[in-house]
């Protein structure tokens, strides 16, 4: 059944799939978005008008609640509040801003203009919650759970986007770089429009309500290396790896924590390395806490665009990543 639907979140790569995803179901969309969104505020408001054609897109700013009501809900009635938003760098001040104050704010704004529901993208890191990030997600996902509405909590596992960092310097004829033998870590890569299609599906499908959701998209778990050999395969080359060690990031951390207390700005570098040192050595996988283990065979699967055949996009020019601050390599 069509519903009325608030975005938040709506101007990044998933946002937009959500959005193209919630109106092929026949729901109306309506959007909310900042004056100059996007990566270093690009996109007017125009902009973001044409990238989400056949929604409504109203302008203010998520992080006031005065704007929220004025703005965006207009004194008008909702059904469901989705939320793809998402801070940009992950920095302490920066994730609990976003990840938790204006994702509450949006909530209790949401609650007022009779919102039932609420789909939430969140991330599969917050299984381990060693920074900022991760702990201002949980504590949104806690006052989400909490706040009485039906709700689909989406842990989406790696990006596609955030796995072809080095396409470009593997087509130059670099060679791919691994954190330690690169067979540290593992994922199960979704693809923008398979996740904003789960997204939107979590409305209707009344088995994805109430609860946690773990997910990744098709086929087996993917190393650092499998991903490598992929892409050497896709140039028709034999395979070149460097392999970077994990202790070079501790160093890094170290260095920018000690200046961090003197210089505020490299507080922030460094809790950007510990957040790289992270996803360098952490699986984004199901966590088996009973087992000390990730689980591949737990971690669910959905859609049909694998990572290989977007690299194949890439190499040859018929897709183009846009990756903003998490650019690693």
């Amino acid at each position: 059944m069509p519903r009325r639907v608030f975005v938040i979140g709506a101007t990044g790569t998933i946002g937009q799939s959500t959005v193209r995803a919630l109106l092929r179901r026949g729901h109306e969309v309506v959007c909310f978005v900042r004056p100059r969104a996007g990566v270093g505020g690009r996109l007017s408001a125009e902009d973001s008008a044409r990238l989400l054609a056949g929604a409504t897109v109203r302008v203010g700013d998520v992080r006031d609640a005065t704007s929220l009501a004025r703005d965006g809900f207009c004194g008008e009635h909702f059904d469901v509040l989705v939320s793809c938003l998402a801070s940009r760098t992950g920095a302490p001040k920066d994730a609990w801003a976003i990840e938790h104050r204006a994702q509450s704010l949006a909530l209790e704004a949401a609650q007022a203009a009779g919102v039932t529901q609420v789909v939430l993208l969140s991330a599969i890191c917050v299984q381990k919650p060693l920074l900022a990030f991760q702990q201002a997600k949980l504590a949104f996902e806690k006052t989400l759970v909490e706040s009485g509405l039906t709700y689909s909590i989406v842990r989406a596992t790696a990006f596609f986007k955030s796995l072809s960092g080095q396409v470009a310097r593997v087509k130059a004829g670099k060679p791919f770089l691994v954190f330690g033998d690169g067979t540290l870590t593992a994922c199960k890569p979704i693809s923008d429009d398979d996740l904003g299609e789960y997204l939107a599906a979590c409305i209707d499908d009344h088995a994805r309500h109430n609860r946690i959701l773990p997910i990744g998209g098709p086929g087996e778990a993917i190393t650092p290396r499998q991903q490598g050999d992929a892409l050497f395969a896709l140039l028709g080359r034999p395979p070149r790896f460097k392999q970077v060690p994990v202790a070079l990031l501790d160093t890094i951390i170290a260095v920018l924590g000690v200046l961090g207390r003197v210089i505020p700005p490299l507080a922030d570098k460094a809790e950007l390395a510990r957040i790289g040192r992270y996803y360098a050595t952490e699986s984004m996988l199901v966590w088996d806490a009973a087992a000390g283990r990730y689980d591949a065979t737990a971690t669910p699967s959905t859609g049909s665009d694998t990572l290989v055949a977007h690299y194949g996009r890439l190499l040859r020019g018929e897709a183009a990543d846009e990756r903003g601050d998490h650019a690693v390599f």
